[in-house]
């Protein structure tokens, strides 16, 4: 593997200095292909640079933004499919989700009695800092109604796995780091609608009900599937078991939902609420069935864990590009703001989220920890809701330019933080936690 980085490298070097000569020779084609072949290679390439193998996935993030920029056709469909079909990105966030949930425990939230004030505090400041942020910033540059509610949008999200990754670069406390990540999981399907109909409301239709259950059904099904595999990893033979006969049930279920209960009572001319609430009960039925046979496979291939943040992370890549190929021309007007906002809107995070905590009497590495919860956003989840939407070009524009800045500024201070850790007995003078 590190000689194929090695070579992604001097691919590199070689496509941006034939990049370079192609701008000045205003050969636009072929500064089109060597653009993406540059920015791929680059991703592969830095691999192979200890110091900066951190930026890797980044760097894929940034080559992703590079192909929909310059080959915006080529990611609206492939060949009779849809890229930005409702279906289609639902079902790839749903992996995602479920990739990130299976780095997540049951035993994660064991730690919420000790650590009850920090994630109280990093709740509060997630919740309020980032929607006001994003309010400030759609003010401040007077984006587009759609494009500003996407800024809000991804201000309202609950923050990622991102974020737990940069706390443990950063050695500070990664134990409130991941139970703020999974409570603000799951208050997000209560608080990003209740926040983005207080803040957005004006801008684009926002139905609360309506994005409650789809924020369900993108986040809350597959981290309940894959938790739900967690337990069955610890489960005894008669818990499984059991388990394993309510799948069957949920499975039946969930297909009579699919093919023959929703279409009845659609034709019978039910209201969208009872349809909402058949579509929603089909889905946790499927969670536990996804869960169990994730668990069966996990039995039979016990590395497939180490995979899935790869599918996440391809995922990501997936939403990145089909969203800058789908926003090209507004990006091509609004770009440059948006980045300048992501810039303030993350910095914002970081600062308020850290000297709140201090306000609020947290030791040093614990408002460390609240400041990535509250800086880094969960970008997925805001390409999916705007992918539900059927807005992607346009609220899931600022995640599309968000994220990758998140993953680049949260690499940075993490490891500056790194560099400098707390002193223990510092800490105890503070009064610390």
């Amino acid at each position: 593997m590190i000689k194929l980085y090695r070579i992604g490298l001097w691919i590199f070097i070689v496509a941006a200095a034939g990049l370079l000569i192609a701008l000045l020779l205003q050969q636009t084609d072929l500064s089109k292909i060597l653009s993406v072949i540059a920015a791929v290679s680059l991703a592969l390439g830095l691999g192979s640079v200890p110091g900066l193998k951190g930026y890797q996935y980044t760097a894929w993030i940034i080559a992703a933004v590079v192909a929909g920029m310059v080959y915006p056709q080529a990611f609206m469909h492939w060949g009779p499919v849809n890229l930005r079909d409702k279906t289609l990105i639902l079902v790839i966030i749903q992996l995602v989700m479920f990739g990130m949930g299976t780095h997540m425990s049951l035993r994660d939230f064991k730690g919420l009695a000790s650590t009850g004030k920090g994630v109280a505090v990093g709740l509060l400041c997630h919740f309020s800092v980032m929607p006001l942020m994003g309010l400030l910033l759609t003010k401040v540059f007077h984006f587009e109604p759609e494009i500003a509610a996407g800024i809000i949008l991804i201000g309202s999200c609950s923050s990622g796995l991102a974020s737990n990754v940069m706390v443990y670069l950063a050695r500070a406390n990664l134990v409130l780091s991941v139970i703020v990540t999974a409570m603000a999981t799951l208050a997000a399907p209560f608080l990003t609608p209740l926040l983005m109909k207080t803040f957005a409301g004006t801008l684009i239709e926002v139905k609360f009900v309506d994005m409650m259950i789809e924020i369900i059904k993108i986040v809350i099904v597959p981290i309940g599937a894959a938790l739900l595999h967690d337990y069955l990893k610890g489960a005894g033979k008669a818990r499984a078991k059991g388990i394993a006969v309510f799948s069957v049930i949920g499975a039946l279920y969930a297909l009579a939902v699919l093919f023959w209960i929703y279409p009845v009572v659609a034709a019978g001319g039910a209201s969208h609420a009872v349809l909402q609430s058949l579509e929603l009960s089909g889905f946790l039925a499927g969670a536990v069935v996804a869960g169990t046979l994730y668990h069966q496979l996990y039995k039979a291939y016990p590395k497939i864990d180490q995979l899935m943040p790869f599918i996440s992370m391809f995922g990501i890549i997936y939403f990145t590009t089909v969203t800058t190929a789908a926003g090209r021309d507004n990006l091509m007007k609004v770009g440059f703001l948006l980045f300048i906002a992501s810039v303030i809107h993350n910095a914002a995070g970081y600062f308020f989220g850290y000297w709140l905590s201090r306000f609020f009497g947290l030791d040093k590495n614990s408002s460390r920890t609240v400041a990535f919860e509250v800086g880094l956003q969960n970008g997925g989840m805001a390409s999916g809701l705007a992918g539900s939407m059927g807005k992607l070009g346009t609220v899931g524009l600022a995640a599309a330019v968000f994220s990758p800045w998140m993953n680049i500024s949260g690499s940075i201070l993490a490891n500056y933080w790194r560099k400098r850790p707390v002193e223990p007995s510092k800490e105890k003078e503070a009064g610390g936690l």
